[in-house]
């Protein structure tokens, strides 16, 4: 069965959170220890969904603003000078009907666009920060079980990182009443 619509969507929706961006790094330790304060998550971990950049042209002053082709940004940030660090991890959620050369392609663009100087679009809460491009980009990838076994053994190996998540029932909202009855209309 392949990846749904509603998985990704759920997914992307989960992780636009610092803090449950952060429990999705603790399954990946090695990016889990980039964060500057565990005691200061929301001082310490910027997440930014669907991240846009403003790239700019070493030779002129023009520049340009781009989306990027990952779904999530983690940016890390010292809770005590309000700045952001160097470490910036890209999450890249595997799409419905998308194969491996789709998923690796995106992560390529990615690195393409980013080796140029760079700012990211910060959400208005974050917007005081100093948002200057990364001295590095490390990416982080998340499949379902349903995600093809060849996507997985190509992220092997092109010796790049990424963790399975585990299926979540989803329900329906429904309307309830005080003693979690259904409400029929």
């Amino acid at each position: 069965m392949p990846v749904q619509k509603s998985d990704y969507e759920a997914s992307l929706a989960e992780y636009s959170n610092h803090l449950t961006a952060i429990a999705l790094l603790k399954q990946h330790r090695p990016y889990l220890e980039m964060v500057p304060s565990l005691r200061r998550p929301d001082e310490s971990v910027i997440a930014i969904p669907l991240p846009i950049v403003r790239l700019r042209q070493i030779e002129t002053t023009a520049t340009h603003t781009t989306c990027l082709p990952c779904d999530v940004a983690i940016l890390m940030c010292d809770p005590e000078w309000k700045v952001k660090t160097g470490a910036e991890i890209v999450i890249f959620i595997h799409r419905p009907h998308e194969d491996f050369s789709e998923l690796l392609g995106r992560w390529r663009q990615t690195q393409v666009l980013l080796d140029t100087d760079y700012e990211w679009l910060m959400p208005e809460r974050h917007s005081h920060i100093l948002s200057e491009g990364a001295n590095t980009v490390y990416p982080l990838f998340l499949l379902f079980s349903e995600t093809s076994e060849r996507i997985q053994r190509g992220l092997l190996g092109a010796e790049l990182p990424f963790i399975i998540q585990k299926p979540q029932p989803i329900f329906e909202e429904e309307s309830r009443n005080e003693e979690g009855l259904e409400i029929m209309d």
